[in-house]
């Protein structure tokens, strides 16, 4: 049988099948996503747990050895690799392309929860995981500074008020805070007064965890009524902290302050972050794998208004990269391109013979014709009159082109197709 002659037989229905299969092709075109990179994420989550003072020797033996006996076991995963440093285990898990995110996450989540009486009962907080991938380049940054608040502070406000609320966005796997700048009480003990008044480092360290609880106090039960003791010893100034009493000698009480200096200061005093010659705390935003890097973008900047004006009004907040900006070209951006590399070969008379100009202002001048041709130069010309006086200009460049690129095939059909229009209306 023929498969041609149904086909030659019914002309019409042949004729509408054909723009039925257009129709769907310039639909499902409009529906295509816009990356840089095609999509070959793996499935990926990063486990993070912190341990403040200990070495890496003791967060691998007591941390990332349980958590990696327990991850090993689940089905799907395709890698693991980890990292222990001081005060800190970072494991990655690598899950292979078939694998559901989401199923994975709840893998992980019971893997915790089932090595969880195998870590150190003084954890200040359990493992924390997050659907990104470490290698991943952060799809938005951003710069928060203030010329009148502490830089302490500001991490507090941005932690709570900014990093909370975009991590809630669709498509956010995980939002960092660079800076160290983490609000903290900082006990900086006398040796020469502890020493006199008999009292170890390991006495002090006892004395303020001893004073610094927030646990169950029981309750009276009695036959009619049953009241239930409530008091917060949880400290959380450094005056507070100042009045802790570590010590009697002689029947009189020994305070904290009597032998250390207590301040609120960072975490670690000795990690910063910077925009410019400003100090500030850097925001980077991580996407979840899988997830579009464009409309987690603006999903993100659309609420950014909204997030900041719940800021007090001191502290400015500054877009620094924007990985969408290397995906997308908008009219204002195309109009830069073209001003830039007209002005440049035309004012300054640059030559672009083939054996002056190296690959990269090749490159970089068939790219500016690739915009023209993209965005439609004569038509924004008819919306901007102002942006005829850049014709001429352009003009030049594309007739320069034509000579300089004769070995691009791609930039040479172009330039044949738009220099007649230029010069026509130039």
């Amino acid at each position: 049988m023929n498969p041609s002659r149904l086909f030659i037989l019914r002309p019409v229905a042949t004729a509408l099948l054909m723009v039925a299969i257009l129709l769907a092709g310039i639909v499902a075109y409009r529906e295509l996503p816009l990356s840089a990179l095609p999509e070959v994420d793996y499935p990926t989550i990063q486990v993070v747990t912190l341990y403040p003072g200990a070495s890496p020797d003791v967060v691998t033996s007591s941390i990332t050895a349980p958590l990696e006996r327990q991850f090993g076991q689940m089905p799907g995963l395709r890698q693991m690799s980890s990292t222990s440093s001081g005060g800190a285990s970072v494991i990655t898990l690598q899950f292979s392309l078939e694998v559901d995110l989401d199923g994975a996450e709840q893998e992980v989540q019971a893997a915790i929860n089932a090595g969880g009486n195998l870590l150190p009962a003084d954890l200040p907080s359990p493992p924390i995981y997050s659907k990104v991938n470490p290698a991943d380049a952060p799809i938005i940054t951003m710069g928060i500074t203030s010329k009148t608040m502490k830089m302490p502070q500001v991490q507090n406000l941005v932690d709570t008020r900014l990093a909370q609320k975009i991590s809630q966005v669709a498509g956010v796997g995980l939002v960092t805070l660079s800076g160290g700048q983490r609000p903290a009480v900082r006990v900086q003990v006398n040796p020469r007064a502890a020493a006199s008044a008999g009292l170890s480092m390991e006495d002090l360290r006892t004395a303020i965890a001893a004073a610094n609880v927030n646990q169950a106090k029981g309750s009276f039960d009695g036959p009619a009524r049953a009241y239930t003791i409530d008091a917060n010893d949880q400290l959380r100034s450094a005056e507070e902290y100042r009045n802790i009493i570590v010590a009697y000698k002689n029947g009189a009480p020994i305070y904290l302050t009597d032998i250390a200096d207590v301040i609120e200061d960072a975490e670690n005093a000795r990690l910063a972050a910077w925009m410019n010659d400003t100090p500030a705390i850097i925001v980077s935003v991580q996407k979840q794998p899988g997830a579009n890097v464009i409309e987690v973008v603006d999903a993100v900047k659309k609420i950014l208004p909204q997030l900041t004006a719940s800021l007090p009004a001191s502290i400015e907040t500054q877009l620094l990269t924007d990985r969408t900006t290397a995906t997308l070209l908008t009219p204002d951006d195309s109009r830069a391109l073209i001003e830039r590399y007209a002005r440049k070969r035309v004012e300054l008379g640059l030559p672009l013979e083939p054996g002056f100009a190296d690959r990269y202002e090749r490159c970089a001048l068939q790219h500016a014709l690739k915009v023209i041709g993209r965005f439609h130069l004569l038509e924004m010309v008819k919306k901007k009159p102002g942006y005829l006086a850049y014709l001429p200009a352009v003009y030049g460049v594309a007739r320069r082109a034509l000579a300089a690129l004769p070995d691009c095939r791609r930039g040479g059909e172009l330039v044949a197709r738009w220099v007649p229009e230029l010069a026509e209306a130039a």
